[in-house]
């Protein structure tokens, strides 16, 4: 068939596309998942090969592969976990439950460009092996989960965190900008008693910061690896030490702190720290969600709104409506935190031991690393927009907050103490009754000084430090 080779697996014989690095198995896989059409994410392949470049080198170094084999092999590896040949990896996400198809994938790339480098024929398994070379000491059962937990920790911690990072700093800028502007606070979307613009930026900062924290422990448990257990968790064909080695050199390639699994059994069959690293990813998308939520309330208007935040005009907002403006780069960071929020969801269905977590082995590796990554990539750049299109750009409408607290009504809260809980009821009844001021009713009545009222009222001083 034109361009196409011939190749053969336990199965039988398989045609593959001539120019395709990829095998037998990869063909098959191609054949039997056309369900998404969304191949496995770009940096779990890359993780895939610093795992197969890692076990080339601890198995050159053992003395277990010929070196000339195992530089080939370390060659083509690093040159997938560089993402040169991601056009090479089109296995669906939805595929064998343990990823043997994504793993079989990277073998069979790794093997034919070793030969490639090697001056061999592509598909000729020959000098380089995919499962007895490649694989060497290795199952898809732990070298998938290992990939998993790389992957998405690195996502978290090269690329998220950094994002966060970045936002709560933009958000302590506004906090200390916006600190001498007194407004309303609003509990049950009903005036309260005044809160400074700048505290309630403070608060924001800090639960990003909080988030990342969060998400700092998540990497922790990400960093112990399943790799070394083989097939069921025993470490059949497993050379002593070789997981180790492995974990060392990733670490040492990654700056993270990659370790073993002290139980293989667990890391096999139990996914906790990919869930809850999922978990820390939802809660970053609710802390997200609840600033982008409450700026653009702030900034609801801009004549019968709220009004308070003026927030930057970024395009125009109706098709209908002439010089409309919306918060579209909220609503977008809104939008990703209910995605997040969802494929959380899924991670913890594929988890669940009456669905993905059965006996030796995991079946939801795939999808758990699609929805990780994902989540880490949406929430990134979600992040990274709403600073520098949203955040940085923030202005107040600082007329309009001190006309909103001037009007509020539960200014009468700093009256309580003075004249008791019941008579600063009825001041604020009556203000609400007739339109007027609590400053006004209260000095209509007579019974706090003028002066005396002026101290009380000081919104400044009812905010605290």
């Amino acid at each position: 068939m034109t361009g196409q080779r011939k190749e053969r697996d336990s199965m039988g014989e398989v045609f593959v596309p001539a120019d395709a690095l990829y095998g037998a198995q990869t063909a098959r896989a191609i054949e039997n998942f056309p369900i998404s059409g969304r191949a496995m994410p770009k940096g779990f392949i890359a993780a895939l090969g610093l795992i197969k470049s890692a076990a080339a080198v601890a198995h050159k170094k053992a003395g277990r592969l010929d070196g000339e084999i195992a530089d080939a092999i370390i060659a083509a590896a690093e040159e997938v976990a560089k993402g040169k040949l991601d056009e090479h990896f089109p296995v669906d996400v939805f595929q064998t439950g343990s990823g043997t198809s994504s793993n079989m994938n990277a073998n069979e790339v790794i093997a034919n460009r070793a030969i490639q480098i090697l001056g061999g024929e592509v598909g000729s398994k020959s000098p380089v092996h995919p499962n007895d070379h490649v694989n060497m000491g290795q199952s898809s059962n732990d070298v998938i989960p290992t990939a998993v937990h790389i992957s998405a920790a690195l996502a978290i911690h090269n690329e998220l965190i950094p994002a966060l990072k970045s936002l709560s700093s933009s958000l302590a800028e506004k906090a200390e900008q916006f600190d001498a502007i007194v407004k309303v606070g609003r509990t049950h979307l009903q005036d309260a008693v005044p809160i400074r613009l700048g505290q309630e930026f403070s608060g924001y900062a800090a639960a990003v910061d909080e988030a990342t924290r969060v998400l700092g422990r998540a990497i922790d448990g990400l960093c112990k690896l399943a790799m070394g257990g083989t097939a069921v968790g025993t470490g059949l064909n497993a050379p002593e030490g070789f997981a180790g080695e492995i974990c060392r050199i990733v670490a040492g390639k990654t700056h993270l702190p990659f370790g073993e699994s002290a139980n293989h059994f667990a890391a096999h069959t139990v996914p906790i720290a990919a869930v809850r690293a999922s978990g820390a990813l939802k809660t970053t998308a609710v802390v997200l969600s609840k600033v982008a939520n409450d700026i653009r309330w702030l900034g609801s208007g801009p004549r019968c709104g709220l009004g308070e935040l003026l927030i930057p005009a970024v395009q125009p907002g109706s098709s209908i409506m002439p010089a409309k403006v919306n918060p579209v780069i909220p609503e977008a960071v809104i939008q990703v935190a209910c995605q997040v929020i969802g494929l959380d969801a899924a991670v913890a269905a594929g988890a669940f031991g009456g669905v993905g977590s059965i006996l030796e082995m995991h079946l939801a590796w795939s999808i758990i690393a699609a929805n990780l990554l994902e989540s880490a990539s949406l929430l990134t750049n979600a992040a990274k927009v709403f600073k520098q299109k949203c955040i940085d750009g923030l202005d107040v409408d600082e007329a309009r907050c001190a006309e909103l607290v001037e009007r509020s009504l539960m200014l009468a809260t700093a009256l309580a103490p003075k004249i008791g809980y019941d008579a600063a009821a009825e001041i604020a009844k009556q203000a609400h009754e007739t339109g007027m001021t609590i400053r006004q009713i209260a000095l209509q009545q007579g019974a706090i000084s003028e002066d005396e009222l002026d101290k009380l009222l000081d919104v400044h001083a009812q905010t605290g430090k």
